[in-house]
């Protein structure tokens, strides 16, 4: 077994205990929500904060550095507004 897999028991409740050196190494803290995916039979476990970033970097490949979304969106909100 190496560093990057361990085994654990599923409980009665079917609750598992993540090890401290995965914790660590994927970012989860105490508190943190987490988000399970099945995927190709496998289970996949990510933390909001880290699929919030990964949407973040999706959107900014398609979209300049320079532009604000939020202010587009005020002025097409404006824009709109004048119209009605």
């Amino acid at each position: 077994m190496d560093q990057n897999e361990s085994h654990t028991r599923v409980n009665e409740n079917g609750r598992i205990v993540i090890p401290t050196s995965f914790r660590r190494a994927l970012g989860i803290r105490s508190g943190d929500t987490v988000v399970l995916r099945i995927e190709s039979n496998e289970l996949r476990i990510t933390t909001l904060r880290q699929r919030l970033a990964k949407a973040q970097q999706l959107v900014r490949a398609h979209v300049g550095p320079k532009t604000s979304l939020v202010d587009e969106l005020i002025a097409e909100r404006r824009e709109a507004a004048k119209r009605e």
